[in-house]
């Protein structure tokens, strides 16, 4: 099974939920593995802490190894690194991607991630992919490689409005692209259910017939704190409400796992 967390917007938590669903797969001894396409390298600095400055095979070195002839062409497994995570694997993001960007773009390597993954498929159970907040050749790649898309959504008028254009672009690309991909729902983050515009918001949502996912995902500076000590929070405190509100969505997605 593969998975894409994607929104054009940033700040609204697609690091945060790939990397946590992703670690809760793992420890349910799901042989995961976790694509971090952004250039920023958020998920990988998370997952990683301060092991994602070393140098290791990454997403850039792939990609680039596409737009050239090689006679022994490197494996996709030869970019995946372990994390300090039972049953967690990574292929880490890199700056040098928005470098690539164009010259991938240009020579239309856009099918080529989804052939990395159909190489991969036999080593792993479940794959997510962090994408960056935009509409763009790694994005695009991602969901041509992907089964399910869940959508990050973090309450506000802003957020709400882009979700049109968000579900009217992963429409054109599936039916020009990938047949096979689905919208599995809308994850909503941050939530506050004392705050009237929250509720306001995802009622009209869930009241359009929208596929909005519950449990909703509170607001908390745990998170923060997970984020600095580089530890997804089923590993930093699995009691914490989050937590929790996290392994019942996952569960919601995974069905008896």
């Amino acid at each position: 099974m593969r998975r894409v967390v994607f929104n054009q917007k940033g700040g609204v938590g697609k690091s945060t939920i790939a990397c946590n669903l992703a670690a809760i797969s793992a420890s349910r001894g799901l042989r995961t593995l976790l694509l971090d396409l952004d250039a920023q390298g958020n998920s990988t600095r998370y997952l990683l802490g301060a092991a994602a400055d070393a140098p290791q095979p990454d997403l850039a070195a792939f990609f680039d190894q596409t737009l050239r002839f090689t006679v022994n062409p490197k494996g996709a497994e030869g970019f995946v690194v372990p994390t300090p995570f039972e049953h967690l694997h990574l292929m880490p993001s890199s700056p040098a991607l928005e470098e690539l960007q164009g010259k991938l773009e240009s020579r239309y390597k856009i099918y080529k991630l989804r052939d990395a993954l159909d190489e991969l498929a036999d080593r792993y159970d479940r794959i997510w992919i962090d994408t960056p907040p935009a509409l763009n050749f790694y994005t695009r790649s991602a969901l041509i490689a992907s089964e399910r898309c869940l959508i990050p959504f973090d309450c506000d008028d802003f957020s709400r409005r882009a979700l049109y254009a968000l579900l009217e672009n992963v429409r054109e690309l599936q039916a020009d692209h990938n047949r096979g991909l689905t919208v599995e729902g809308i994850v909503v983050n941050q939530f506050q259910p004392r705050a009237t515009l929250p509720r306001k918001v995802v009622g009209e949502l869930v009241a359009e017939g929208l596929p909005v996912l519950e449990p909703y995902l509170s607001s908390t500076v745990r998170v923060k704190e997970s984020h600095e000590q580089s530890l997804p929070l089923i590993h930093l405190d699995p009691k914490h409400r989050l937590t929790q509100e996290f392994v019942a969505l996952h569960a919601r997605l995974e069905p008896g796992v």
